[in-house]
């Protein structure tokens, strides 16, 4: 009995053993779960899943952002507001949210994430999906909410793994407690991917709208939101399947913020037409005048507001040039067509190596309206409209002149001159200097009668020949009193000559830009327009100071200017009517050619020289343009007339002629 009693006990712990998981159970319902089995294995799960996502909450940190996250391109933009070009490794301008349409921040809910404003920052079901997708093998991508994406594109890497999700998912909830609902949204629309080289909704708006991201309509801004789902298959330059992909979203966008409230189906109804993008809308090149364009416009940024390379390079602003879009166009055209008629530097050796460089500036206020500083900012590195070294020769004169006439140099009256020696010395600075000759003694005397052809007057020694008149003048006016009369006409001080005997017929070696502008206090009655290339620049929506345009200055008596320009359009008659130009001729002996001319709104220097790259060395300038050009002298005034003849034909600077 003992021995029995015994049996069944181990009989029993053997059959609890093999009943398991549940007890007296058989058949199949042994190997079903009863409800507390369930109800423990999950709430088992739930402590072990929420003890993981507490761990993981409090190991995750929100990380430094991303290096490049600040970085931003620098926006020049042509006189009209229309962009001239973005530079800077990446393309973004970082704006405000209250400069961004509300139309398009609409648009940008309703497509990715409509309950934005009300959800804690993410989508539980875009992490489930992500881990599914991994086990299928799968991209991960798919559900995020726009503060996870705003936190991928800042904080976390583009990799499509768990982890990364797991990493964005965790920090998005930091975040969204963080930051406020709009810092999250501005942070997303300028770190997002839209396309055509763009970063952020205001490049965006730029590469395909050619306007700022607060111009944009509901139409368009629904467009840049479908640029978010992938450019790559949206932008319509992709060809017909990315167009027709682009329409359908861009439609379901518009009629996604209807079903959601963000607009009235009476608005709605108004965007019927695909807003089509621009097929050309942002240039990132340098090339062509360009780089020349950009380098004018960042010096006169930098003397102006202090700012450093290192500053201008971190980027993100906005600039604000003078630069006139068709007139920079019309004047590079005039110096290519005049060189592709002229020069052939392949059977004529004296045309090799010519360099241009030209500048107009408008005389009313200082501003640098176009310039030509070589065939391409990327292969010719100097700029040829703003460089010095390149003697002015015969154009110089002008200055000797004024300075004669400023300063009340005297003419002695002939003998049959009703006038007094001392009436002649004050009407000197009004009308009668120009007009007067050295005689045979060497004093300076008024014409009287017929004029002598073996002593030309003042105005006629301005032009071709005439340099042995202009030594002489500027050394009884005192070449000091003449390099001042010049620098207060407009050059810089460091490009003025020694006070040399040959000095007043134009060793010095100012600018393009320089001399197009003290040729252009001529023209404004001996008002001093200094010039400048930048009228604003804007970094986070602040403008910087220091860049008010330059006030104006009393250079000449305003009756000196009008002589030396009623001298100076003699020499513009081949030009056109009523041009007052002053230029270099075959008596010159410096190798460079130079004419500066100006109408009533424009002045402009035109520059040839020739130079052997990496040789500093002006070469000779002989023959160049063929055997009827003894010094290249044809070519500046054949390229003023075509940019003039051009601009003359749209009424932009009065009519002229052609050469």
């Amino acid at each position: 009995m003992g021995i029995h009693a015994r049996g069944k006990r181990v009989h029993r712990r053997v059959r609890r053993l093999v009943d398991y998981p549940r007890s007296g159970r058989a058949g199949l319902r042994r190997w079903l779960p009863s409800w507390r089995q369930l109800l423990g294995s999950a709430g088992l799960f739930a402590f072990t899943v929420t003890a993981l996502l507490i761990g993981v909450y409090a190991c995750v940190n929100i990380p430094d952002e991303n290096a490049g996250i600040h970085r931003e391109a620098n926006v020049y933009y042509w006189s009209d507001g229309t962009q001239m070009v973005s530079t800077g490794e990446i393309n973004r301008q970082n704006v405000e949210l209250d400069q961004i349409a509300p139309a398009a921040v609409d648009a940008v809910i309703a497509a990715e994430n409509e309950t934005f404003y009300d959800d804690s920052g993410v989508s539980p079901k875009g992490l489930a999906r992500a881990a599914i997708n991994m086990v299928r093998g799968q991209e991960t991508q798919g559900g995020s909410t726009i503060t996870q994406q705003y936190v991928k594109n800042t904080y976390l890497s583009q990799d499509q793994t768990v982890t990364r999700k797991v990493k964005e998912f965790v920090i998005a909830l930091k975040v969204d407690r963080k930051k406020s609902k709009d810092e999250i949204l501005e942070g997303y629309l300028n770190t997002s991917w839209f396309g055509r080289g763009a970063n952020g909704i205001e490049a965006a708006a730029h590469a395909y709208y050619g306007i700022p991201a607060r111009k944009l309509d509901p139409s368009q801004g629904a467009f840049l939101a479908a640029m978010l789902k992938g450019a790559e298959l949206y932008d319509p330059a992709g060809g017909r399947a990315n167009r027709e992909r682009a329409r359908g979203r861009w439609a379901w966008i518009l009629d996604r913020q209807v079903d959601v409230g963000l607009m009235s189906k009476k608005e709605r109804a108004k965007y019927r037409a695909f807003p089509e993008p621009r097929r050309q809308s942002r240039s990132t090149s340098l090339g062509g005048q360009t780089g020349y364009l950009v380098d004018v416009a960042n010096k006169y940024l930098k003397q102006h507001t202090g700012l450093t390379d290192e500053e201008l390079a971190r980027g993100g602003y906005e600039i604000h040039t003078t630069f006139d879009k068709e007139k920079v166009a019309r004047l590079e055209r005039a110096v290519r067509q005049v060189l592709e008629r002229d020069l052939a530097p392949g059977t004529r050796a004296a045309d090799r190596h010519v360099q241009i460089g030209a500048a107009s500036v408008r005389p009313s206020d200082g501003a640098v309206v176009a310039l030509y500083g070589g065939r391409d900012a990327t292969r010719h590195f100097s700029n040829n409209a703003d460089t010095s070294g390149i003697p002015v020769g015969s154009a110089f004169k002008p200055f000797v002149l004024a300075a004669a006439l400023q300063h009340g140099l005297s003419v002695r009256a002939q003998p049959s001159d009703a006038d007094s020696p001392a009436t002649s010395a004050a009407q000197g600075r009004r009308g009668v200097l120009a007009d007067s000759f050295y005689a045979a003694d060497g004093t300076l005397r008024r014409v009287a009668g017929a004029p002598d052809p073996d002593h030309p007057t003042l105005r006629e020694a301005l032009f071709p020949g005439g340099n042995a008149t202009y030594v002489r003048l500027g050394a009884d006016v005192g070449r000091e009193q003449v390099r001042r009369t010049a620098v207060d006409a407009g050059l810089l001080p460091g490009s003025m000559a020694p006070l040399e005997p040959s000095f007043s017929v134009g060793t010095s070696t100012p600018s393009a830009i320089r001399m197009a502008t003290a040729y252009g206090t001529f023209a404004a009655g001996g008002l001093r327009h200094d010039p400048y290339s930048v009228t604003r620049a804007v970094k986070d929506g602040t403008a910087l100071p220091g860049l008010e345009r330059p006030a104006p200055g009393r250079a000449l008596d305003e009756g000196v200017a009008d002589e030396v320009a009623d001298a100076l359009r003699a020499g513009g008659r081949d030009l056109g009517p009523g041009v007052a130009a002053g230029r270099t001729g075959d008596q010159d002996r410096l190798r460079t050619a130079w004419l500066t001319g100006f109408t009533g709104d424009l002045s402009t220097a035109v520059t040839v020289f020739r130079v052997r790259p990496g040789e500093p060395r002006l070469l000779p300038m002989s023959g160049v343009a063929g055997k009827d050009s003894r010094r290249g002298n044809v070519l500046p005034p054949r390229i003023w007339a075509a940019y003039a003849g051009e601009t003359g034909k749209t009424g932009k600077t009065g009519k002229t002629g052609t050469r």
